[in-house]
């Protein structure tokens, strides 16, 4: 039950974000979530979009370097300390989280007082059979839109 992630390597410099986010614009890409991470020479943008496939092939078309990723999506209440035994679980299981971003939705939404958390793990099948043994509310790509 992954959800496709799209993975976009940008250069780290003034004005790259902002080319970028243009492009996604002009091929009417809408974004749900995103993550930004830097390093000397380059930026990783991480985000949720409604079709994988088809940003990927745009922003590739443009001249970026993607690809798409699976992650695993938990839905928990929009409430302080709502991730801490899911998260625990997972380290106790011994499965690492190599990175995580979460999203609450908003007000009208039919999951509104939700929050959505995306988690990036060195075992996804794995973590969701833990997960869902546990009574994990599992995400899937249809519902974060």
């Amino acid at each position: 039950m992954a959800i496709d992630q799209v993975t976009v390597f940008l250069e780290n410099r003034p004005g790259s974000l902002a080319e970028f986010l243009a492009c996604l614009a002009e091929e009417g890409i809408d974004l749900r979530a995103y993550s930004m991470a830097e390093t000397p020479d380059f930026g990783i943008m991480r985000m949720i979009v409604p079709d994988a496939g088809k940003a990927v092939e745009a922003v590739k078309s443009k001249g970026f370097i993607a690809e798409k990723t699976p992650v695993i999506g938990i839905v928990v209440p929009d409430e302080i300390g709502s991730t801490v035994s899911t998260i625990k679980l997972l380290g106790d299981a011994g499965i690492n989280i190599e990175y995580t971003y979460a999203f609450a939705m908003p007000a009208g939404s039919p999951v509104a007082g939700t929050a959505f958390v995306l988690l990036r793990v060195d075992d996804n099948a794995r973590a969701e059979k833990i997960l869902s043994e546990a009574g994990v509310k599992l995400a899937a790509h249809k519902e974060v839109f």
